[in-house]
């Protein structure tokens, strides 16, 4: 059946049935489980930038943290305007300890990507999980949300580990559905 044929309805309820773990409110259908990549003209600058952060994210796997700075510093001095490149320095400066230059350069990455695509969908998850760590949980549950909205699985498990009341309602309610499609009494 073409799901432009489903109703509102029969589509919240077949969520529920999906997906019982999601909040209520919360819609996994619909939702592209990879974020999309920003569109950008791959100039010579452009490539040049993403080999500088490919450098990064080498460096930062080998646990060169500096090194990888230093190269996520060359990618935005070249290429300022994009996302990814505040985006993966965030990273290396969250593991360095540097917590604020980190909530620094994920807020600029979710400036430059006007708050959409993989940059943008990283970015709110990365700052969800700062935000969890200092204690503020409304704002790492808002910033999560985002990031689910965007197709981020880890932060849709996030969304339901912060709200276990949520996740209990709806694990019952799926444990009913069972019930009723195995023929059971309720």
């Amino acid at each position: 059946m073409a799901s432009e044929t489903i109703s509102g309805h029969d589509k919240a309820v077949l969520n529920r049935i999906f997906n019982p773990h999601l909040p209520y409110n919360d819609q996994a259908d619909d939702v592209d489980e990879t974020p999309r990549e920003e569109e950008e003209e791959e100039t010579e600058t452009v490539r040049s930038a993403k080999r500088l952060e490919i450098l990064g994210v080498e460096a930062a796997e080998k646990v060169d943290l500096l090194q990888a700075i230093e190269y996520f510093n060359e990618a935005i001095l070249i290429a300022p305007e994009r996302a990814s490149g505040y985006n993966n320095r965030a990273q290396a400066l969250r593991l360095r300890g540097d917590v604020h230059g980190a909530l620094q350069d994920l807020n600029k990455a979710i400036e430059l990507s006007s708050g959409q695509g993989k940059a943008a969908c990283q970015a709110y998850t990365q700052r969800g999980l700062i935000n969890r760590l200092e204690g503020k949980s409304d704002e790492a549950l808002e910033d999560f949300k985002i990031a689910a909205n965007q197709g981020s699985q880890f932060a849709k498990q996030q969304v339901v580990a912060m709200n276990p009341y949520a996740a209990m309602c709806n694990q019952m309610l799926h444990e009913v559905i069972e019930k009723i499609k195995q023929g059971e009494q309720l």
